[in-house]
């Protein structure tokens, strides 16, 4: 079933790289053009290496290998002129826009709430939850003068649906984007504008598949590696495998980006190999 998206154009953060690369990808197999932004450099408490300038062009040549258009602007989705100025540029360059989706997220170290340090906690709720919020904010008006509806997708996690210790600052902002979400629904159903979150389980991509993570989960060992990091992973699954791909998370954004999906808005949508039923 080609062209799903077919002439529409997508704006998507976090497009340098993992899911953000592959939602990208994935919509432009299916007839869109898109808008991208990332940030694109290292930023404080973050246990491994952010995305980069060249990661984000790779994602440009791959979405054009696709036959279709990119704009990538280097920005900070808490930066709301720049995440707005990047939006308007590209419905300038391609004439509308009929798909958001807020993916851009951070993963930084934690501790147990009592005594979490107070950057740690500000700098996940400014990406995490601020940044999914101007992000759409900074779509919604183009996606209204559209006249045509449109589709607006919020990444958030299983731990936007479940707690987890230690990670509090981060189960916060996730449950954030549930309440973000279904407000939008509600705020622009009357336009056929949707709006649903995506619930994903570990994925693999750097975000999760580096040292930081695989010592939080395996403090036992000095130096874990993934292999030791796999069987506690699927431990938080039904299904037997320890994490997802990429673009399993892209199929999921790309029925909710497409008319397949009219008539859902509000929804939760675990893509988690069962862990919602741990």
């Amino acid at each position: 079933m080609a062209g799903r998206v077919a002439g529409k154009v997508a704006f998507i953060t976090g497009a340098a790289r993992g899911q953000g690369r592959s939602h990208a990808v994935r919509l432009a197999q299916e007839g869109a053009d898109i808008i991208g932004i990332d940030v694109c450099k290292q930023l404080d408490n973050v246990p491994f290496p952010m995305s980069t300038p060249e990661d984000l062009a790779e994602t440009v040549s791959l979405v054009e290998k696709e036959g279709r258009r990119m704009l990538a602007t280097q920005a900070d989705v808490r930066d709301f002129a720049a995440v707005k100025a990047a939006v308007d540029a590209g419905v300038e360059e391609f004439g509308r826009l009929d798909i958001a989706i807020a993916n851009a997220g951070l993963g930084n170290t934690g501790a147990p709430l009592a005594e979490m340090d107070e950057h740690l906690w500000q700098d996940m709720i400014g990406v995490n939850l601020t940044g999914v919020w101007l992000s759409a904010k900074a779509a919604i008006p183009h996606i209204q003068a559209g006249g045509r509806g449109g589709s607006i997708i919020l990444t958030s996690s299983v731990g936007g649906l479940k707690a987890y210790p230690n990670v509090g600052h981060y189960v916060a902002a996730k449950h954030g984007v549930v309440g973000v979400m279904r407000t939008l629904a509600v705020e622009l159903a009357h336009q056929s504008i949707r709006v649903n979150s995506v619930h994903p389980t570990q994925v693999n991509t750097p975000m999760v598949m580096n040292d930081a993570t695989f010592r939080m989960f395996r403090p036992d060992l000095e130096n874990p590696t993934v292999d030791d990091f796999a069987p506690l992973s699927q431990m938080a699954h039904m299904l037997p495998v320890p994490w997802v791909e990429a673009l399993d998370i892209s199929n999921a954004v790309l029925f909710l980006a497409s008319d397949e999906s009219r008539y859902i808005t509000g929804l939760t949508l675990p893509v988690d190999a069962g862990s919602m039923l741990k």
